[in-house]
Parts: C-alpha cells; sequence; structure tokens
C-alpha cells in the first residue's frame, strides 16, 4: 500500500484557496512511499512531508495561515494555506485513513 492511497477521495472542503494544491503536492510527493507500519509513522511522515513543501512545521508556527506562491492560483486567499485546517481537520483526516488502511492490512 502506497501513502497516495490516502489522499482519494479529496476533501469536499478546504480552509483556503492554496489547501487543494498542497493536498495534491502532498500525494504527489508521497506516491511512492509505503504507507509505513503504524499510524504514528504515518502522521510524522506526514508532517514532514508538509513541512517540506510548505515550509512550514505544523507543530511550531503559531500562525493560522502562510502564503507559498507555488500554490496561488489565482483568487483572492490565492497562495495561502490554513495551517488550521491541515491542523484540526485535514491531518487528523489523513491519520483516520492510516488507520482504516493499517488495519485492513494486518492478518485477524
Amino acid at each position: 500500500m502506497k501513502m497516495a492511497e490516502l489522499f482519494d477521495p479529496e476533501p469536499k472542503r478546504w480552509g483556503l484557496r492554496g489547501d487543494p494544491y498542497v493536498w495534491r503536492a502532498l500525494r504527489d510527493h508521497l506516491s511512492g512511499t509505503d504507507v509505513p507500519e503504524s499510524v504514528d509513522e504515518a502522521v510524522r511522515l506526514l508532517r514532514a512531508a508538509f513541512s517540506e513543501l510548505v515550509g512550514t512545521d505544523l507543530a511550531d508556527e503559531p500562525a493560522s495561515s502562510v502564503y507559498q506562491e507555488q500554490y496561488a492560483h489565482g483568487g483572492m486567499s490565492s497562495g495561502m494555506v490554513s495551517l488550521d485546517t491541515w491542523r484540526e481537520r485535514l491531518m487528523p483526516l489523513l491519520a483516520e485513513r492510516a488507520a482504516t488502511l493499517l488495519s485492513r492490512r494486518r492478518p485477524a
């Protein structure tokens, strides 16, 4: 199982306009990576990739959002990434999906 499986389907709601571009960049970045053996390892991997792609550590950055030009594709909040949305909804969603995948992988 590859990490890219965690990203399908995409969420219906985002925080800011840059969020779906970060989601897709994370999916692409991790597409060839195997799902680790534990949810904690998967979350560490996701957070490290997020930090690399967005240039911000979700745990250390107090701001609620950041601007990243590579995720600017038009609109008022273009290029803005909602760190709060990633902390509160998107990372937990990916962690939940990792737990589901791992539970299916383990023998009964």
